[in-house]
Order: structure tokens, then sequence, then C-alpha cells
């Protein structure tokens, strides 16, 4: 049986992640033209071998006399994901995986690749028992950083993350979703965002209940000059524009600009699109209130990023809090007196989130202001400092949420 699309986009994504280190949406990008659901079906299986990756080996190395070539335990994880994880039968899972070997050139393996997961198939999910999946599945170093949450974190992590949308004020919601106390709406995982009824006609976007948080703490009026940072895809500039405020979306990256105008126009939102590096960049006039979702690690979003487990390192989030040290900076000085800053990442870093404010306060003219807790919509997420601290662990019966820091600073 010959390989079919699915598994042929699943493993040229996880060849990209794991071989060129490339994350999976410019991997997505790079795929040749197919179906959009072979795409979709392919990303799904790749994402399912990168979110339980420990887990896998774990069940394959047994039956591994030797470490096999890198593509041929890409194969082998994706055959073992589709028995395990997906629910896919026992034939179709070995036979696709035999003839994806085939198809990528690894002939000599198919006899491997046809017996390990003959076993795997035989053993069916008692293979899974006594396995500690979220530590298997977890890298040292970031389970460590996250201390007493690290389990509940990593459990959240095991599963699918749902769709959320935020609708835009003059429509309703698609049906077949959930209503969120934050105001989001919800779909089930696997939902296709362009299937939905309003899409084309720009009703709604796509933003994790946690990511539509921070535009909305900035409390941004009518008429008030503000800016959005490191803006792309666009998220949050909509939400600013939504208010009649006078908004600024600040971006560097010509290619993620480029989105970021499709998107504000599919929305029919304006904002005043700058091509620009925010810490060289300042507006002409003193702004009201800037946004600042900065660049980091996205340990948050390791639920819709899995392939984040295989491409981040320590070494990163020291470099990743030196340029948001220079961001805030940057953003400071953009602020009337008065002004506001809404400092926001989607990590669950401590280096990224708490320590960048607190080293913020000692350097920079400004005070923190404290959320309250009816102003957030989600009381449970606030620390003590007043700032805002969501983790894929919140919710769980809801289907939990990106992790998010948010914090918001006065300009003296």
């Amino acid at each position: 049986m010959s390989s079919d699309p699915t598994r042929l986009a699943a493993f040229d994504l996880l060849s990209a992640v794991l071989d060129r280190r490339r994350s999976l949406d410019d991997a997505l990008d790079a795929l040749p033209a197919m179906e959009a659901r072979d795409k979709a079906a392919g990303h799904r299986l790749a994402a399912a071998v990168l979110r339980r990756a420990g887990t896998l080996d774990a069940v394959l190395e047994p039956k591994l006399r030797k470490a096999p070539p890198d593509p041929v335990r890409h194969i082998l994880r994706m055959g073992a994901a589709a028995l395990l994880l997906l629910d896919t039968p026992a034939h179709a899972a070995v036979a696709t995986a035999v003839g994806l070997a085939r198809a990528r050139g690894l002939a000599p393996f198919t006899g491997l690749v046809n017996a390990v997961l003959r076993k795997v198939a035989g053993e069916g999910k008692a293979a899974l028992e006594g396995l500690d999946g979220p530590r298997l599945d977890t890298p040292p170093w970031l389970w460590t950083s996250w201390g007493r949450a690290a389990r509940a974190i990593a459990e959240a992590h095991q599963h699918e993350a749902s769709l959320d949308l935020t609708i835009a004020a003059h429509a309703d919601p698609p049906p077949g979703g959930t209503a969120l106390p934050t105001g989001s709406w919800r779909y089930p995982p696997g939902t296709r965002v362009a299937d939905l009824p309003g899409f084309a006609e720009g009703n709604f976007w796509v933003q994790d209940a946690a990511a539509a948080l921070p535009a909305r703490l900035l409390a941004v009026q009518p008429g008030e000059r503000v800016a959005d940072l490191c803006a792309a895809p666009g998220g949050k500039a909509a939400q600013l524009a939504e208010t009649g405020a006078q908004v600024t979306a600040v971006e560097r990256d010509t290619g993620r600009i480029a989105r970021l105008r499709d998107n504000l126009g599919r929305l029919r939102l304006s904002a005043d699109i700058v091509a620009a590096d925010v810490t060289a960049w300042r507006p002409p006039v003193a702004l009201d209130a800037v946004l600042l979702d900065a660049p980091c690690s996205a340990t948050g979003t390791i639920r819709r990023h899995p392939e984040v487990l295989h491409l981040r390192r320590p070494r990163d989030i020291a470099a990743m809090a030196e340029q948001q040290d220079r961001l805030l900076e940057a953003a400071c000085a953009m602020l009337r007196p008065g002004g506001r800053l809404v400092y926001a990442v989607c990590s669950l870093q401590a280096e990224e989130g708490p320590e960048r404010i607190a080293a913020a306060l000692t350097r920079l003219p400004v005070r923190g202001e404290p959320f309250q807790a009816d102003e957030t919509l989600l009381p449970e997420a606030l620390l003590p400092q007043g700032w805002l601290r969501t983790t894929p662990a919140l919710w769980p019966e809801r289907g939990g949420m990106d992790g998010f820091f948010v914090a918001r600073l006065v300009r003296l």
C-alpha cells in the first residue's frame, strides 16, 4: 500500500521541525500544494507526535535493537501515534507507515517499520499503561522551571487545544460554540475556522481566550492614541481598532506585515501599519496607551505549538529577557505622562514575566498599576502583585487556555 498525502505531509512537517528546527507554521507554509483537509490531517498527526514524543519513544525503544536513523524514527513515531493516540485501524497504520518509508527513499527499513509497528499494534493501548506521559513528554528543564504547577501544566499539554474566537462587535458567533466567561467563544478541537459561517465576512478572528485578555485590560477609549507593538498577526490590533481608538500597529517582519494587513482587511478594520523595529521607532506624538505583546519563548502555547517542546533551550530564555527589556524601555518612551502600558508574553517562564516587570520598575520611569479582580474576568489568575498569570491548567473542565503573563504600568 502506498503512503497517503496525510502521512507525507506529517513526515515533512516533522522533518522540518526536528531536523531543520523550523516552526510548525513555517513548515506548513512550505508544504507543496495539496488538499486543505490532507494538510490539516497531516498537521494533526505531526502535532500529536511532537506533543507525545517522549511517551512514543518509551513505547518504541524496547522493540528496537539499535537507534534507527532520524527519518525512520519519525515514521515509527507517526505509526505509533496513529495506533495509540489517534485510534487508526492497525492494518491502515502499519501499511501507510511502510508505504511512507518506501516513498521517502527508506526501502531498506520497511521490514523494521513493519515489524516494530506490528508489535505496537499487538500491545494496543496497554503499551501506555504505567508510563508517566506528562513527565516523559516534558523536557526536564521546563518541568523544573514550572515548579509545583509542572504536573498540572504538563497534563494539560497532553490534549489538543480547542479553537477560540473573538467575535466582532457587530456580529453573532457562528453556531456550535460555547461562550466563555471572559467573552471569547470556544469550538471543538479540529474545527476549521475558514469553514465557519461568517469567516469571509470578517465576523470573527482566531484568538485564544488568554490571548484576548491583554488588549481588553488596556481599556482603550475612543479617540485615544494607542500603539500595538510587535503587532502581527493582528488579533490584538483588531481588538484595539474596534474601540474607536487611533491605532498604530508596528511590526518589523515584512512577511508578517502582509498577514497583519490581510487579517485587518478581512475584518474590515483599520490601523496605521508601520514597518519598523520597535526599539528604533517613535510616534510623532506621545501616546495614551501602548500594548506590548513581546516576542518570547512561547512556552505558554505548547498545546497549540508542541514544537516548542523540541525547539526551545534554556539559553533562549536569557536572550529573550534581554530583548524584552529593550522593548519595555522603548514602549515606555512612547508614552505621555500618565499613559498606560500593558506588557504581555505567552510564556510560562518567570524570567520573561514577573522578573521583567520587577526590573522595569527599578530602572524605568513607571509605576505598577495592579489589575482588579472584576476587570480581569478571571480572578483565579491574579497573582499577589496584581498581575495576571494564566496557564494551560486553568479551566480544565472547559479545555484549558494558553499560558500568559500580563502586567500594567503607568508612565510617571
